[in-house]
């Protein structure tokens, strides 16, 4: 086999290469390529990659070596590069790509059911003390649900240095709580485990506050029910961001090691952006309007517009359009989608 042939006979695949790289790498003109343009791209990259390797392995002229070598190095660039604050399509990022590649991508579907299937579940045992007698008291201990009642014994209040500390510790509380979810997600178990806990004692909590006989019931639902809807979506978020990011390290689809991180940290950034917001929102809510004096009418109308916006956001702008491209796929096969495609 003469290496040397058959690598010079694909330079003119490395010259077709190198124009789509010097395309790609002026603003604007990426967009024009489509989806097919972006895959003949991956399918060149990979080729020069497998040409560098026999170049390395049979020791051809340092000339060839180098010259591949800067020639994958540019197309990786461009392939995984990080995605540039551009104004002129920033709103097509937030309003249609970020929500439509959450929709579509099933590591957000298995967290989101997990976590608001097992609260729901949870909410409903700990609310109907026949069904399950001491679940609670089991699940969170006799101690966690004294203080929960003596907390909530008289309404929450405090003046507008004590909201401003509150919404501080709040941010650094739930970034707290998403963050050990999506440290969680690179070994998958953990972070199932991690999501299952929360949900269940979380679900468990709202559900003994909310009967007759608790003390404090009225006073804990005046202060969670505006925040709920934010700070519940984000844990489930950040679940789903570690999920996806764990998947690339288990599942490389034909990739090494590294580049599947890669495409999959890629994926997973619109996730944990989206929970980060969502957190800083809860945080915001948790600290001035959760506390304040303001009537349960409000607090409730605040929970039902917030959980209107998220579902609006996630569903409504995320549901798949008939575009060139599928945004949550990036020409990757995903082993948590089913066979058809959504």
């Amino acid at each position: 086999m003469n290496i040397a042939k058959i690598l010079e006979k694909r330079q003119q695949q490395w010259a077709e290469l190198e124009k789509l790289c010097d395309s790609l790498e002026v603003r604007g003109k990426d967009r024009k390529h489509g989806a097919a343009g972006i895959s003949r791209f991956a399918t060149l990259y990979r080729g020069a990659c497998a040409d560098l390797a026999l170049a390395d392995s049979y020791q051809l002229p340092p000339a060839t070596v180098t010259y591949l070598h800067r020639l994958v190095a540019r197309a990786h660039n461009r392939l995984y590069r990080a995605s540039r604050i551009d104004p002129t399509t920033w709103t097509d990022t937030v309003f249609r790509i970020a929500p439509q590649e959450i929709f579509v991508d099933p590591c957000v579907r298995v967290a989101t059911l997990l976590f608001f299937g097992l609260f729901t579940l949870s909410a409903l045992i700990g609310a109907n003390e026949q069904w399950f007698p001491d679940f609670v008291q089991q699940l969170v201990g006799q101690e966690q649900i004294t203080q929960m009642e003596t907390m909530y014994e008289k309404p929450v209040g405090g003046s507008l240095n004590h909201y401003v500390t509150m919404a501080g510790f709040y941010i650094m509380h739930n970034t707290g709580i998403g963050l050990q979810c999506f440290a969680f997600g690179i070994l998958i178990i953990p972070c199932l485990f991690k999501l299952a806990f929360n949900a269940v004692t979380l679900g468990a909590i709202f559900g003994y506050m909310s009967r007759e006989d608790s003390t404090g019931g009225d006073n804990f639902m005046h202060f969670v029910t505006a925040h709920g809807p934010f700070e519940l979506t984000a844990i489930a978020l950040a679940g789903a961001a570690g999920l996806r990011f764990g998947l690339g390290l288990f599942y490389t689809n034909g990739l090494t090691r590294m580049q599947s991180l890669l495409q999959a940290a890629t994926r997973a950034v619109p996730i944990m952006a989206a929970s980060a917001t969502l957190f800083f929102l809860a945080a915001f809510t948790e600290g001035f309007i959760s506390p304040s004096p303001l009537p349960y009418l409000f607090k409730a109308f605040w929970a039902i517009l917030s959980a209107g916006l998220i579902s609006f956001y996630f569903v409504v702008l995320g549901f798949p359009r008939n575009d060139e491209s599928d945004p949550g796929h990036n020409g990757t096969i995903d082993p948590l989608a089913n066979d058809e495609s959504p």
